[in-house]
This record gives C-alpha cells, structure tokens and sequence, in this order.
C-alpha cells in the first residue's frame, strides 16, 4: 500500500523528467544528423565554402538547442508566452543600445583595421577627398587613437590647426597620402 502512495506522488515528476531528457535527446540527435548532412552535401558537391558551412552548422546547432530549450522551460511550467515576450522585449533593448553606440564601435573598429592594415602611418601626410570638385581634408598624421587620428592642417588658411578625424571616415572616403 506505501509503495503505491509512493509510486503516485513520485508518477508526474519522473514522466515529466523523462519527457524532458527525451526532448534533449531528440534536439542533440537532430542537430548531429543535420550538421553531418550539411558537411557531407558541402563535401560532395561544393556548393558552399568552409567559410560559410561553419556558420551555418552554428546557427541551425544554436536554434534546435533554443528551441529544445523553449520545449524543455515550456514542460516545466513556464509560459511560452511569458518567455517569447521577455526575449523580444531583451532583443530590442539590445538592438536600440546597438544602434546608439553603432558610431562608437565604428571608430574603434576602424582603428584596429587601421593599426593592422596600416593605409597611412604617423608622420604621413594624408588628405580624405570628399568630391573630385572640393578638397577635402588635409594634414600630416600626429596621432591615431580609437576614436580619432590626429592632423596638423597643412593648408594656407590655418597651418598648423589640429584638425581631428573620425577614423571611420578613412574608409567612407576616398584617401590620398604622401610619405
């Protein structure tokens, strides 16, 4: 008689943790089989590059342990509903926080590819040409930080003004530079 009370209290949580492992299983299992025919098909017949394969392999992996995830916190208990509202409303803050320092990350960005890629170096001389009809912005290369790099205006009306450019300019415009 005990081990029957038992066997119902304990009924509902283990057929719940069984559904749950069986959703884990069936979401890896489905993943593997994916991946490995996405490598093969890439393999055999060359459509796409690694470069891309490695990509895509990562995103299909990421939204069938997403959606076994969603399944899983759904047969615990929590709303789907709930869920989806709370990672919609996280994924537009995040894109609104993007979009407010997107300048930001820009620069800093440009100023890596400008340390590493070197187009102009201190010392040089570089012009950013806005149009073939007006100059553009003229001087010798003082100093690179994340954000600016540095001129000495090298024109007639104001030689020797610091002038500072934002380093994503360097690759919107045209640039013309002397040793």
């Amino acid at each position: 008689m005990e081990s029957l009370e038992l066997l119902t209290a304990w009924r509902e949580p283990l057929i719940r943790a069984g559904q749950v492992l069986l959703i884990l299983l069936l979401a890896w299992l489905a993943q593997r089989i994916l991946t490995r025919a996405i490598s093969r098909l890439g393999a055999r017949y060359s459509l796409l590059p690694q470069e891309v394969l490695l990509p895509l392999r990562g995103l299909l992996r990421w939204l069938i342990m997403g959606s076994a995830l969603m399944l899983v916190l759904e047969r615990l208990g929590v709303s789907a509903t709930v869920l989806w509202t709370a990672i919609t409303g996280f994924a537009a803050v995040a894109a609104v926080a993007f979009f407010a320092i997107w300048s930001v990350l820009s620069n800093m960005f440009c100023a890596l590819l400008i340390f590493a890629m070197g187009p102009f170096r201190l010392g040089d001389t570089v012009e950013v040409i806005e149009s073939a009809d007006k100059p553009g912005v003229k001087g010798r290369v003082l100093a690179i930080n994340l954000f600016y790099t540095t001129l000495q205006d090298v024109g007639e009306e104001a030689a020797g003004a610091l002038l500072q450019v934002p380093n994503s300019l360097f690759f919107q415009k045209s640039v013309r530079r002397w040793r």
